[in-house]
């Protein structure tokens, strides 16, 4: 291996993972936050004393204020230094969101190859031929122990129909004739029927019985 392949294999291993990056800018951000927190400190301080000076001590206030100034430009550098490290943090993060959903996804096209590794195109259509094939024979030997044999094996269909036919017309014409076979009924007499001889006499009895009382009650 040259030289210079060395090297680069070198500063690819020593390249740090996306997040021991992010966590050391985040450290250095915080050690940031409080320098200019002490910073903002001591620029009060210094206000408080160029106004304590005044005119009074005119070289004293203006010392005071020179001081305030160097603070407040490295306030300005610290807020500067902030806002890179912040916007590098979230390229981080960016990226290694991109990078997680990169190898998601060339996980799931690694297992789509395994998959289809053994299968074409052509062998899932020899299976459905395979399959359909064997279902055709399926039905044929279905057809083969559905058909009748013995008895009627031998005989035409349309022979033992027409016979049938012949059956159906004769039991036709049999039940006609049972319908013009009506019995005949008992003979029904002319004249009244005769009222019995008690019945007569008993109903004599009673219009005499209504005529007495009516006479009575006269």
């Amino acid at each position: 291996m040259s030289s210079l392949s060395k090297f680069f294999k070198s500063k690819k291993n020593d390249k740090p993972e996306t997040q021991t990056a992010i966590h050391k800018l985040r450290e250095t951000h915080e050690m940031l936050t409080k320098k200019s927190a002490f910073l903002e400190g001591k620029v009060d301080e210094q206000i408080v004393l160029a106004k304590k000076y005044g005119l009074k001590n005119k070289r004293m206030a203006l010392q005071a204020l020179a001081r305030k100034r160097n603070y407040e430009k490295q306030l300005a550098q610290i807020d500067g230094t902030l806002n890179t490290i912040d916007s590098h943090i979230e390229a981080l993060e960016n990226a290694g969101t991109n990078v997680e959903v990169l190898n998601a996804m060339r996980y799931g096209s690694n297992a789509l190859k395994n998959v289809h590794k053994n299968m074409t195109a052509d062998d899932v259509q020899n299976i459905m031929d395979d399959i359909q094939e064997q279902r055709d024979t399926c039905q044929e030997i279905s057809n083969v122990i559905s058909t009748p044999m013995g008895l009627n094996a031998d005989y035409d269909e349309d022979d033992l129909l027409r016979e049938l036919e012949e059956l159906e017309a004769e039991g036709v014409e049999q039940k006609l004739l049972d319908i013009n076979r009506i019995p005949q009924l008992p003979t029904v007499p002319d004249s009244d029927l005769s009222i019995p001889v008690a019945s007569k006499n008993k109903k004599a009895i009673e219009d005499d019985d209504i005529g007495a009382l009516a006479e009575w009650a006269n």
